[in-house]
């Protein structure tokens, strides 16, 4: 799927990298929390920046861990708790690094079905149940990583027509749609705590 054209910041050329740099989209995915959609998955454009204009896995993950917080630190920092998560973009990369030769495409290149795929996601560091099953959704739906069964791994994220998560994100409007359903499962979960 060489003509994917994401739409998770609002910024051309982070979407960009994004859309061609499968590093990135699961970098992106680390970041994703407690931070806006959008500062997350800008926050692979802005390392790339700061490390001398690419994504270089290999770079991140032998780098220096103070430097490299500094570099995640640096106002405006990539995240709102940009030490803690300076580390563990540095832990997914040396795994990248060890396991997959530096490629995050390797990950979901040959898995053998969704269970398979979300295993494999579910052991990086920093990604619990919820992220996996979000992120295989985000393949599925954005990237065409369509192993068998990966709609039901990663249900209910990978249902089709659902506006639940980072995955649905395909516009402005399907942003407002996905920040509406979150706003409405917290409420609820809230009223039922």
């Amino acid at each position: 799927m060489d003509d994917r054209h994401l739409f998770l910041t609002g910024i051309a050329a982070a979407d960009h990298l994004l859309s061609t740099d499968p590093n990135a989209l699961l970098i992106g995915m680390v970041l994703d929390q407690q931070v806006t959609m959008e500062k997350a998955f800008a926050g692979p454009a802005v390392i790339a920046e700061r490390m001398g204009g690419s994504l270089d896995v290999a770079a991140i993950a032998a780098a220096d861990p103070e430097v490299f917080k500094e570099i995640c630190s640096r106002p405006p920092a990539v995240h709102r708790f940009p030490g803690s998560m300076a580390g563990r973009v540095q832990s997914v990369c040396q795994v990248l690094v060890e396991q997959y030769d530096g490629d995050a495409a390797n990950l979901w290149a040959d898995a053998a079905d969704g269970k398979e795929l979300k295993k494999r996601v579910a052991a990086l560091p920093g990604f619990g149940a919820a992220k996996s099953t979000i992120f295989v959704a985000l393949l599925g739906k954005q990237y065409g990583i369509t192993p068998p069964g990966w709609r039901e791994a990663s249900a209910p994220y990978g249902e089709a027509g659902v506006h639940k998560s980072v995955a649905d994100v395909i516009d402005p409007d399907s942003l407002v749609l996905v920040r509406a359903a979150k706003k409405a499962a917290k409420a609820a979960a809230k009223a039922g705590a």
